[in-house]
């Protein structure tokens, strides 16, 4: 016997058509009724007719996750984004939505993929999950007015897009700031993107570590080119650096290899930190010193965020920010107890 909206509402002590409010997630039900009728719900297996519903109200039920275009193996081995998908597909489940993923290999390609997932009504709304400063994708969405959340920080229309971010520029100070008190005068950032705001936001960090301390502030070592990687070395001798801040724990395994292949070791020769705390900074020993960025939290707040455009609970444009945590492992040598 299947069971009915009569069956869920006897039993959580309401009214039918609460039940149906909180199947609609509509704003008049309070976050209590809502938890206790959907704990039922789950409770006695009940799975609500979306199909129906979508008909009724014109929706697909479905939130777009856009990726930024893979176009290379550090972005598609990248675990931000799968880790994005897992926490965005787990809050939106709360809220009986599916969830759809855009992605290509390309900017034109990524934003005809997007074009076509709103004409043809495929999803309510879009988690857009980086900010580039060449991104047709954010413009598209903004000037039709579609909803959508962005994970990072925007370049432009900050007072006007809803977005969900980390203070990259209070990571890049602190991870800094953590080789300063170690002992480290020498610090390069060493960097695989320079499009993205988070590379801008953790690199103006480490400048500012770095002038607050009176030490030498250098330019971002980016690797954009096959060349890079045999210029490294020059890099490290020219400048005697003793530690790298580099962008993200994927390309930190990266450059681990190639000091190693120059003949040094971490950290005893170069220490290193890196962020988001991913599967790849205990993969390898040493262990990555890393900064946690709560990839899951990042992903469910901009849930919950797209949910209240979709329910027009929210339209102006609002920041939240979510707080990061040191994790400090092996690749960090404190120079300060071998004096």
């Amino acid at each position: 016997m299947s069971i009915t909206v009569k069956d869920v509402a006897k039993k959580a002590g309401v009214a039918t058509s609460t039940v149906s409010r909180v199947i609609n997630d509509h704003p008049s039900i309070s976050e209590e009724t809502k938890k206790k009728v959907r704990k039922v719900m789950t409770e006695l297996g009940y799975v609500p007719n979306v199909t129906a519903r979508n008909l009724g109200k014109q929706i697909a039920s479905a939130i777009g996750i856009i990726l930024p275009p893979l176009d290379s193996k550090e972005r598609l081995g990248n675990p931000f984004y799968l880790e994005t998908i897992e926490a965005v597909n787990e809050e939106a489940s709360i809220y009986h939505m599916s969830v759809a993923v855009a992605s290509a290999n390309n900017f034109e390609t990524l934003l005809e993929n997007v074009k076509r997932m709103h004409l043809q009504k495929q999803v309510d709304g879009f988690i857009l999950t980086y900010s580039d400063n060449h991104d047709p994708v954010i413009a598209y969405l903004a000037d039709n007015k579609i909803p959508f959340t962005l994970i990072g920080q925007p370049y432009q229309k900050e007072s006007e897009i809803i977005f969900v971010d980390n203070d990259n520029q209070l990571l890049g100070k602190q991870a800094t700031d953590y080789l300063i008190q170690r002992g480290h005068k020498n610090i390069l950032f060493v960097t695989n993107t320079t499009r993205e705001n988070l590379y801008f936001e953790r690199y103006f960090g480490y400048q500012k570590a770095l002038m607050i301390a009176n030490l030498t502030t250098h330019a971002a070592v980016k690797f954009e080119a096959p060349e890079d990687y045999i210029l490294f070395e020059n890099t490290l001798e020219a400048t005697k650096a003793t530690a790298l801040v580099v962008i993200d724990d994927l390309f930190a395994m990266r450059i681990m290899q190639l000091v190693q292949m120059y003949g040094k070791k971490i950290p005893d020769d170069i220490s290193l930190i890196s962020f988001n705390n991913s599967i790849f900074s205990t993969l390898v020993h040493p262990y990555i010193t890393s900064l946690d960025v709560d990839v899951s939290r990042l992903g469910k707040m901009a849930t919950q965020k797209l949910m209240e455009q979709i329910n027009q609970q929210l339209t102006d444009g609002i920041k939240v920010i979510v707080p990061h945590q040191l994790i400090q492992r092996e690749t960090v040598l404190d120079l300060t107890k071998l004096n």
